[in-house]
């Protein structure tokens, strides 16, 4: 990844990455199989460029990258509290994060006990950062989402550009070979208002370059 030119210098560029957890009960919890390997990989590459960095992070192994402030997080609220109170200040708004969408209605304070009758788990809504972002997204900002699918990938992720008020989405499918969660390359598409642009198998860090020159070049069309 070339970084000699620190073409990012004085950006402030915030970075959501890995899952959530919902808690059930003090054992149990409902996440996704997000490795959060994305997101580093924006962050790490956006301070190799001479960004000032903030990644909000869900729990994952990955290591802390150095140079960068790191604010753990482990629920969507978690999440959405964090980024709420720093998003006003950002530049670029990267939000990578395989955010849940539900959470468990009620949390028992006890691990619930297996018995012989059927479980019936209540799912309430968790906010949508990536719409709450839109909604409130600066003039000189440029926010841009991810949107996994399994089917009907571009119809999707055009829907999801429109309805949470993106400059950009990054979109993958889920079933392609060497697209899926938790591998170290991806095969997306980047998708704006008036173009889409397909990339091959690329490393997660050529990726993040290239996610992070293509946001430039869109602000610099702003100005």
């Amino acid at each position: 990844m070339p970084c000699t030119k620190k073409t990012l210098t004085g950006k402030k560029i915030l970075v959501s990455a890995g899952p959530t957890q919902e808690s059930i009960d003090p054992v149990r919890y409902i996440t996704n199989h997000s490795s959060g390997k994305m997101g580093y990989a924006i962050a790490k590459a956006a301070f190799c460029l001479g960004a000032d960095v903030t990644l909000v992070s869900g729990p994952t192994y990955l290591k802390k990258p150095y140079g960068i402030n790191c604010i753990n997080v482990v629920s969507a609220d978690d999440m959405y509290q964090a980024i709420h109170e720093i998003s006003k200040q950002q530049d670029f708004i990267i939000m990578s994060a395989a955010v849940g969408d539900y959470a468990s209605q009620n949390i028992a304070d006890q691990k619930i006990k297996k018995n012989d009758h059927k479980m019936t788990l209540e799912l309430i809504k968790n906010k949508d950062i990536l719409f709450d972002l839109g909604q409130k997204k600066l003039p000189q900002q440029i926010l841009c989402g991810f949107a996994m699918e399994t089917s009907d990938l571009i119809e999707h992720a055009q829907d999801k550009l429109k309805k949470k008020n993106c400059d950009m989405i990054v979109a993958n499918h889920l079933k392609t070979d060497g697209a899926g969660f938790q591998g170290d390359t991806n095969i997306v598409t980047f998708i704006t208002q008036d173009s889409m642009k397909d990339y091959g198998l690329l490393s997660k860090d050529e990726l993040a370059y290239e996610i992070l020159m293509t946001l430039k070049k869109m602000e610099e069309s702003l100005c």
